[in-house]
């Protein structure tokens, strides 16, 4: 069992010829909703892979027989929820640009809610984009744990970041990610890995890095249609951490995640094309060869 802790949300993902400048407006290309958040994400990838994933998230009243609440049912996703009954489930705004950027804008909600709720004790567990004190609970009482910043960095203090960076098994981050965690702790890039047993740090189409043991290794991205970057993080992620359980080694779970990805990437929303193992399996052969534990 995988536990993912952090956001459930509903995306509103748009298409702009170019990201506004300050004081300017931008029309659009094309709007639409899909069902989104980096925990949720996580979860649904791990389960569509075959795994098995629980996740710890809040959302509104509105979710309760929704369809998002239906798909989770579907495809098996377990769930222990926080729920607001005065908050909507949490909303974020994707803005993508014809040149790959990107901007992203947060409406919290019920996510509120980790302020006040007790963070439980995992056994396995990634802790995505959530409220940054309830993570750091997460990681001191996990036995085994990852972590992912995510656009909620801009949140933590010092001081928990430096908690967060004791406590955890796993890093996940992309380059923009680990500079402003450097920035914010006062570490350097290298004594930050230094502290962490595994990093990984994702480069967009340029691949990923995996650091280990002060080793590092590259890892190529595999070279797809592009129709949407959004959710491609969250699909490695659920990729790299299914394999990791299943015993793979950490190179061959960056490559898992890698090939995951790139099925993401291919439709717009984080969860219309997700894998199977098999689908994921196939691609990995004809990328990286046999895949073996």
């Amino acid at each position: 069992m995988i536990s993912v802790v952090g956001h459930t949300a509903i995306d509103n993902i748009f298409t702009l010829p170019h990201l506004p400048k300050r004081h300017n407006s931008v029309f659009v290309l094309d709007h639409k909703i899909y069902f989104g958040g980096g925990a949720a994400n996580i979860a649904t990838g791990i389960a569509i892979l075959g795994g098995e994933s629980t996740l710890i998230s809040a959302v509104g009243k509105d979710f309760a027989g929704s369809p998002y609440e239906k798909w989770l049912d579907e495809i098996g996703v377990n769930r222990r929820l926080f729920i607001s009954e005065d908050k909507n489930t949490p909303t974020c705004y994707l803005f993508n640009d014809t040149q790959g950027d990107q901007t992203t804008v947060f409406e919290w909600g019920a996510s509120e809610l980790f302020t006040s709720e007790d963070a439980p004790e995992l056994e396995f567990v990634h802790m995505a984009t959530a409220e940054p004190e309830f993570n750091v609970k997460v990681a001191e009482k996990a036995e085994f744990s990852s972590f992912d910043p995510g656009q909620d960095l801009i949140k933590y203090t010092k001081e928990q970041l430096l908690s967060i960076i004791e406590n955890i098994d796993i890093l996940f981050a992309n380059h923009h990610e680990i500079k402003g965690m450097s920035e914010k702790t006062g570490l350097s890039k290298e004594a930050l890995l230094k502290e962490i047993p595994v990093s990984v740090i994702t480069m967009s189409g340029e691949g990923s890095e995996l650091h280990l043991k002060g080793d590092t290794k590259k890892i190529p991205a595999i070279k797809v249609r592009l129709a949407d970057p959004t959710g491609a993080g969250d699909a490695y992620r659920a990729g790299f951490l299914t394999a990791y359980q299943k015993g793979y080694s950490e190179e061959t779970c960056c490559k898992i995640g890698t090939t995951a990805a790139s099925f993401v990437v291919e439709k717009t929303g984080c969860q219309t094309n997700l894998c199977d193992w098999e689908r994921m399996k196939s691609r990995y052969h004809e990328n990286f060869g046999d895949l073996q534990i």
